[in-house]
């Protein structure tokens, strides 16, 4: 009727771009770059934002943070075997695993990961070029004097943890260890998913000059991972909160 073109009169959009909220998201995006936006979106709230994670989702996407997921492909039938009782406190269950790395010129170091099953703590981060039993049995040894001795630690059929020393310090300490089976990593789960993270939130973002330069690195991470990083699994709690508030919800 007013003879004006429907291509040159659009309606103007006044939604709140959230220019702030986009430069804090990058920020963090670009600091943690194996977090995806659920976890983002936590980080967010605890620094006050007043958002859901569907905003968070929407500015993700526009933003273009989307991380790249590679799902496995399962080409061959699996039979269930019995569940491992799952642990009801801190200190109920360990797991114990070891990772290997590089430095910047070839070098090659291993790691000794160490965790707890129920409050997925990281107990321990050591690394050396080499690993024996003996050496394992000092790193449970430097744990234990701070945390107290665990009920089971669960650990694969490696050369250090079939070795007469570990065996000699659970059986005197009464610690039973629970091997793997042989070429079942699933059997000790907990400690495989904490590598994941471990090699992509950490690993795989740094380059090493030194061992000394590495242990640093990791012993940073670390910290980060119990005292800020927020898991999944409990409630997006880091660790460290997680294992303070079930001791004091549990009775002594």
């Amino acid at each position: 009727m007013l003879r004006v073109s429907r291509s040159s009169h659009r309606y103007q959009s006044v939604r709140d771009e959230r220019a702030a909220l986009r430069i804090r998201l990058r920020d963090l995006a670009a600091a943690r770059v194996r977090y995806g936006y659920r976890r983002l979106a936590v980080l967010l709230r605890r620094e006050g934002w007043r958002i859901n994670h569907k905003l968070v989702y929407r500015l993700y996407v526009e933003e273009g943070l989307q991380m790249r997921r590679k799902n496995p492909k399962r080409r061959k039938s699996c039979t269930v075997r019995l569940e491992r009782p799952v642990a009801q406190s801190t200190n109920e269950c360990w797991s114990m695993d070891f990772m290997s790395d590089q430095l910047f010129q070839g070098q090659r170091f291993r790691i000794l990961t160490l965790v707890d099953n129920f409050s997925r703590e990281s107990l321990a981060l050591r690394m050396a070029q080499r690993f024996r039993g003996d050496a394992v049995v000092q790193v449970l040894e430097s744990v234990t004097a701070e945390r107290g001795l665990p009920q089971t630690i669960r650990v694969d059929n490696g050369p250090e943890f079939i070795s007469k020393s570990l065996d000699w310090w659970a059986y005197f300490n009464g610690v039973k260890l629970d091997f793997s089976r042989p070429g079942k990593p699933t059997d000790n789960a907990f400690i495989e998913s904490f590598n994941g993270k471990f090699r992509q939130e950490c690993l795989n973002q740094h380059w090493f000059l030194s061992l000394d330069d590495a242990q640093e690195v990791i012993d940073v991470w670390r910290d980060d991972y119990n005292q800020h990083r927020p898991h999944s699994a409990l409630g997006d709690r880091p660790p460290a909160e997680f294992a303070i508030l079930s001791r004091g919800a549990c009775p002594p």
